[in-house]
């Protein structure tokens, strides 16, 4: 039910893999500690035999594209793909329901995908380290997300619609262009930026609207702020 594939250059799986459809965890990943880097470019469509599988670990290789057969993996849960050559998405990955957590960190993407915006499941999305500069407006449809990586990416402004993500209990922003947030963002009540640096974070970000000093305050220092804005 669990198997683990490692080689130091690893470029490809035997198709005979494919035939275990009682597998539940496949991990393609090299040890983290291991500092190695496979080379797989390509995830083989067979992958949708594996119809029992809930755990998919491809981190740290070379992918350039997710096959479309990824959206028959009806009882996927986790699928890691960070550390790889991700430009896109196949819009198929939307049918993953049960998906709870996504990596993407340290891609090539350059906005979020809108197959995301379907996964109502998922509270775990990590797109760290790539391109981003769009979040749609369609993000509201991850009423369950609590978790929310998007260091080092090139945001110049957040939707409104990341207001109404009230699950969201961790939400890094770190390292992208921000100078303003949302006018409703001190809503997001179940962070705690003001007291809990592991939360929330913004440096890295030239913010004038709150400043940063007001951010500290946490939820109500924000509202205050925006309140204070409307008065004027």
């Amino acid at each position: 039910k669990k198997l683990k594939v490692s080689g130091r250059e690893l470029l490809s799986v035997p198709r005979q893999l494919f035939g275990l459809d009682q597998l539940q965890v496949l991990e393609m990943s090299p040890e983290r500690e291991s500092c190695l880097r496979y080379r797989m470019e390509l995830l083989p469509q067979e992958i949708s035999r594996l119809r029992n599988l809930t755990c998919l670990y491809v981190d740290s290789n070379n992918l350039k594209k997710i096959p479309a057969e990824i959206g028959t993996l009806s009882r996927l849960e986790r699928l890691t793909l960070s550390n790889n050559s991700l430009s896109s998405l196949p819009a198929e990955m939307g049918a993953l329901q049960r998906l709870h957590s996504l990596h993407l960190a340290n891609n090539s993407l350059t906005e979020l995908p809108a197959p995301l915006c379907q996964l109502r499941s998922l509270t775990f999305l990590d797109v760290s380290d790539n391109k981003i500069n769009t979040i749609p407006s369609s993000i509201r449809h991850l009423e369950k997300l609590e978790t929310l990586l998007l260091l080092f990416n090139s945001l110049e402004s957040l939707p409104e619609d990341v207001c109404l993500l009230r699950n969201l209990h961790t939400l890094w922003l770190g390292n992208n262009h921000l100078r303003s947030l949302p006018a409703a963002f001190g809503e997001l009540v179940n962070l705690d930026w003001g007291y809990n640096s592991c939360s929330c974070n913004f440096e890295g970000n030239p913010l004038e609207s709150p400043p940063p000093e007001v951010c500290s305050r946490g939820p109500e220092g924000i509202r205050d702020y925006f309140l204070s804005l409307h008065r004027i």
